[in-house]
């Protein structure tokens, strides 16, 4: 009967998955069959314990997320948890032996959102280190079937790939971090004149991390390349969205890129895959 409700959790994650991240969703379907459920697991892990402290704003967050994380450490010590999202998650760490030090500077950039934080940018780093560097390099260890040599090659662009998605995310969502969340992530940003060079500077910045996470994209097994690459190719869909704004606009709404052009976005990906141009 274990493997009935491990199989229940699986399906757990990558509902959660479908829900909250339609894209993100599409990607993982253009991956091997074999990895597609161990990336839901790990997305499932990292969209709970980002609910807890962006969301759940009539409960206690701090014990909420304490409360999580013994139960996530507990779930992978005892191959079983009763939280369907968190067996999962131990499912898959277990069976690719992933570092449970990524596991913790992500539960730690997580408590950093539990209160206002004015970010240096030492705490910036760290930030985006825990919130998204981490979680691509759990993918990254199941990407390569738990390869560590493999692991140790790609490393580098996986972490660029992860930091250049996090920052994409901070210029997106800059709307609702400020105006609903009271977080400014970027180390000393006047969100009420941000200059258009401040935004050019951070733009550029991402282009570059994005040129050389591409090198690692095209280096990664050929089971896990299509999906990475769609979910790169919406991302720089959204640069470019971010770059034709003006500062102040992305105070106003949520950056998005339209349905429509997702799929034409997930066509061409299609395309250049099956001319082995990825």
């Amino acid at each position: 009967m274990k493997n009935l409700y491990d199989e229940y959790s699986l399906l757990a994650s990558k509902e959660v998955t479908r829900k909250y991240s339609t894209s993100f969703y599409a990607g993982v379907n253009r991956l091997d069959k074999r990895i597609r459920s161990d990336i839901h697991s790990i997305y499932g892990f990292v969209r709970v314990a980002d609910e807890i402290v962006d969301s759940f704003h009539d409960f206690n967050k701090t014990v909420l997320l304490n409360e999580f994380s013994v139960a996530t450490f507990l779930a992978i010590e005892r191959g079983i948890s009763v939280n369907p999202i968190l067996n999962a998650f131990q499912l898959t760490v277990n069976k690719y032996n992933i570092d449970h030090e990524l596991i913790i500077q992500f539960l730690k950039s997580m408590e950093m959102d539990l209160n206002p934080v004015n970010y240096t940018q030492e705490s910036y780093e760290e930030y985006i280190l825990g919130s998204a560097e981490v979680v691509g390099l759990m993918c990254l260890k199941v990407f390569v079937h738990g390869n560590e040599e493999e692991y140790a090659k790609l490393k580098p662009y996986a972490i660029k790939l992860g930091s250049a998605f996090q920052k994409i995310n901070f210029l997106r969502d800059l709307n609702d971090d400020v105006n609903d969340l009271g977080r400014i992530y970027f180390p000393g940003l006047d969100v009420n004149n941000i200059t258009k060079q401040t935004k050019i500077d951070i733009e550029n910045e991402i282009q570059e991390e994005f040129n050389e996470a591409l090198i690692g994209i095209k280096m990664l097994p050929k089971s896990a390349r299509l999906g990475v690459y769609i979910s790169y190719r919406y991302y720089v869909k959204l640069l470019i969205e971010i770059k034709e704004k003006q500062p102040q606009d992305l105070l106003n709404a949520r950056v998005r890129v339209p349905d429509s052009i997702k799929v034409v976005i997930f066509c061409k990906c299609l395309v250049r895959n099956s001319m082995n141009l990825l």
